[in-house]
């Protein structure tokens, strides 16, 4: 990583002031501190391998555990446009030691509770710390590193850190729940350790804050609790429409469905009158022209990390589960078997770097989720009795691939054309598409593992109104199957979509700065005007710039 590449161009006044210069290892540790924040995923997937040792300990039903992993997705997924907005309001720096100083302080809380609902409690509480966090680092870096290789090099490096907390917390959740004195507390106390290195390496390698240059700042707290209510009844339902009594017909989950969808209508209404309105309303929280830039492939992209999302962590989910309750194998020897995706994961991180500024965007997505769709049709296919190297292991090496490729072009192509205030914001959007993409997949594959069980298992002639736990084994196999049918068509459907919508956005990846755009960066009179501008003519060279203007 090159020096002069986060400097302004040389003999040029600096127009844009968050393009301060620093030293490579300043660079390289902000970069690994913002990676951090993103390997901090473990507190939520490590803690799905410790729910059987929580329920032993509390002495409570495995159904009563599920809010100790719902809770925190639902605070950190839901509140992630919110702390966005927030955090290019009142400074990125702030809100990412906010962030990650919460996350650590109800960390700790949590592995001293005493009680199942008081953890379900402090999960919820634990789940706000990501949710500054992540759209602020985003924000972070894209004011960090001008358009770059420097660039492409710090987002890849970023990008992996969520598939590899994902796979890392797999692994250290079995064998801490395992191994540890503390077993299921000790998975807390690590996510508060690495908060407390996060905190650290936040107060030495991220600039100060630059004072935000839009004249208005107030905050659109209507449109916030909107936007927020309704993620949250969404989420909820996803979650918990299954479980209910009476499944998706009972009386409270379509009622909160309903009004789910109600408060998200009313907050896209209520978003188009504030970009509209004359006068003096307050701004926005989400301007909605912001999802017909480039001429919609700014949508386009956040649809397409919403499936592959979906189908990756649908594809772990019931991999897991099939290692563990059709194979029964322990929660170590499960994730064990999970393991390649975590070195693979690392190997994205240069492979992406490499690639991303000379390969056009439509193939390294669709060479992606055609990856992940591989690994979920390995278990759609599995013989449980080949070896794990005919079907488990390649399955384990593809998966992780498509989520690398997706996540770093989705947040470079995103933070080039999002202006340089709301690069949080537009962070922060990108990341609860991803958060809702896991829930529906997971909502849908449960669905259709659970449909397939029940008949399999009648047929069969086992009595259904019995756990399903306990169903004959040719049952479970075929809905493990099933569900993993259900998870390929996600990412298959990203690659199609990426095919017919994203064709001519190039590189959104850089091998050297741009001089044109440094040029018309050193011309711009208006602090701020610079990144805008920049984005713009690396957008015009690859895209198209219609529908992206907008004041400013």
């Amino acid at each position: 990583m090159e020096k002069e590449v986060t400097e302004s161009a040389p003999n040029e006044p600096s127009k844009d002031e968050h393009h301060l210069a620093r030293s490579t290892a300043k660079s390289v540790c902000l970069v690994l501190t913002t990676t951090c924040a993103m390997i901090l995923n473990i507190s939520s997937s490590s803690v799905t391998t410790a729910l059987p040792a929580i329920g032993r300990d509390f002495n409570v039903q495995e159904d009563q555990l599920q809010w100790i992993v719902s809770a925190f997705s639902l605070s950190s997924g839901c509140l992630l446009i919110v702390f966005g907005r927030l955090a290019d309001l009142h400074g990125r720096k702030k809100a990412f030691l906010l962030g990650v100083f919460w996350l650590g302080l109800f960390s700790l809380a949590c592995g001293f509770t005493k009680s199942v609902i008081a953890l379900d409690i402090l999960r919820a509480l634990q789940g706000l710390g990501p949710a500054a966090t992540i759209p602020a680092s985003i924000g972070i870096l894209a004011h960090a590193f001008p358009p770059s290789r420097a660039r492409s090099l710090a987002f890849a490096t970023f990008s992996v850190g969520a598939p590899i907390g994902g796979a890392v917390g797999l692994q250290i959740g079995g064998v801490l729940t395992e191994f540890a004195p503390a077993s299921w507390r000790a998975t807390f106390f690590l996510g508060a350790g690495l908060a407390s290195l996060c905190f650290i390496g936040g107060c030495f390698t991220i600039d100060a804050d630059p004072p935000s240059k839009e004249e208005d700042r107030r905050v659109d707290w209507i449109g916030a609790t909107l936007v927020t209510t309704g993620l949250v009844l969404i989420t909820f339902v996803l979650g918990q429409g299954e479980l209910a009594p009476q499944g998706w017909k009972t009386p409270y989950i379509v009622a909160l469905l309903i009004l789910g969808v109600i408060c998200i209508g009313v907050f896209i209404w209520w978003q188009h009158y504030l970009e509209h309105a004359e006068g003096h309303q307050r701004p926005p929280l989400m301007k909605l022209s912001m999802w017909s830039r480039s001429n919609g492939k700014f949508a386009v992209m956040q649809l397409i990390a919403f499936l592959e999302l979906a189908g990756f962590i649908s594809f772990a989910f019931w991999a897991q589960l099939y290692y563990q309750d059709y194979v029964h194998l322990s929660p170590v020897g499960g994730a064990l078997r999970m393991l390649p995706m975590l070195v693979t994961g690392v190997a994205c991180n240069f492979i992406v770097a490499l690639f991303i500024g000379r390969l056009d965007v439509v193939v390294l997505i669709v060479i992606g989720t055609v990856f992940t769709g591989i690994a979920c049709l390995l278990f759609a296919v599995i013989n449980p009795a080949s070896i794990y190297w005919a079907f488990g292991f390649p399955a384990a090496i593809t998966s992780v691939i498509g989520a690398d490729f997706v996540y770093a072009s989705g947040t470079l192509f995103i933070a080039m054309i999002s202006l340089p205030h709301e690069q949080s914001l537009a962070g922060g959007l990108f990341q609860t598409l991803t958060q809702l993409g896991t829930a529906f997949g997971l909502a849908i594959t449960t669905i259709v593992h659970n449909r397939v069980l029940r008949r399999e298992a009648a047929k069969l002639g086992y009595d259904t109104a019995h756990s399903l736990q306990d169903a004959p084994a040719p049952a479970q196999l075929k809905s493990y199957r099933a569900a993993q049918w259900t998870a390929f068509a996600f990412p298959i459907f990203g690659a199609i979509l990426a095919v017919i919508f994203l064709r001519g956005v190039g590189i959104v990846g850089h091998k050297t700065p741009s001089k044109k755009a440094v040029d018309v960066e050193s011309s711009s009179t208006n602090h701020g005007q610079g990144d805008y501008a920049r984005n713009f003519v690396e957008l015009e060279k690859n895209v198209g710039v219609a529908g992206v203007s907008e004041k400013h």
